[in-house]
């Protein structure tokens, strides 16, 4: 079949052999096209009537015009903020998200931390999400569920319920955290599989010491994280879980 467009030559055989009575299925196999090809063709300039080739190739081509996208920068406006390269930042946000989709982090989440961690405000509505990723609000909204649910990004209800989203400023802790909870429930799960199938059972005592593991290394990542806060922001946060238990 030829190129997927009608050419201009092809437009003045359509409106001969449409003066000749030709149906569209004829044309269409003189044309080797589709015959939907033929009748989206005429019907959208002028229909059989009123079709004039010359006319139809301009109008066609300024319906490819309307519908070619603006381009939008591929960095935020602030990237050149503080005599930075904004080459170099964009390079930057690119090795950052391709690290984390390599560690396991979907990639659209891993495209929205990596907007976040290199804006300087440290958070952005929907709306410029969208567009500094290029993508459809569905995705966006997706991703920041899943990263929120994970404790990687805060969102925030902002003026005229505009939803904005950070990285909150204990960068990594709240994810720690989630991750902690995660394991805690792992391990106590494990514990009572080792009680059903019996701890002196080779399944049993397998769970049994898989879970005493998972909490022992859950314990000491949440000690470690306290204590690392408390070092690097000045402050702890003391998760709720944990406030009750002691």
């Amino acid at each position: 079949m030829p190129g997927d467009r009608l050419t201009q030559e092809d437009r003045r055989r359509i409106a001969a052999w449409l003066t000749e009575g030709l149906t569209y299925t004829e044309i269409a196999r003189r044309l080797n096209r589709p015959k939907s090809t033929i009748t989206r063709e005429v019907a959208r300039n002028g229909g059989p009537e009123d079709y004039r080739a010359d006319h139809a190739h301009q109008l066609t081509r300024l319906r490819a015009r309307r519908r070619k996208p603006i381009p939008l920068p591929a960095t935020p406006a602030t990237a050149a903020a503080y005599g930075r390269d904004p080459k170099a930042v964009f390079a930057f946000e690119q090795r950052l998200a391709e690290l984390m989709i390599a560690t396991g982090c979907p990639r659209m989440v891993a495209r929205i931390l990596s907007c976040l961690f290199t804006t300087d405000s440290g958070d952005l509505t929907s709306a410029e999400l969208v567009r500094r990723l290029h993508v459809s609000p569905a995705a966006v909204s997706t991703a920041t569920r899943w990263a929120e649910k994970q404790g990687l990004i805060v969102r925030e209800h902002g003026a005229r319920g505009k939803q904005r989203y950070s990285v909150e400023r204990k960068v990594g802790h709240r994810s720690i955290l989630a991750s902690v909870r995660a394991n805690e429930l792992l391990a106590e799960l494990s514990r009572q599989g080792a009680g059903i199938l019996g701890r002196t059972t080779p399944a049993g005592a397998r769970l049994d010491k898989a879970g005493t593991f998972l909490h022992l290394i859950s314990q000491d990542l949440a000690d470690s994280a306290e204590r690392r806060v408390r070092e690097v922001f000045g402050a702890c946060v003391v998760p709720q879980d944990r406030k009750e238990r002691g």
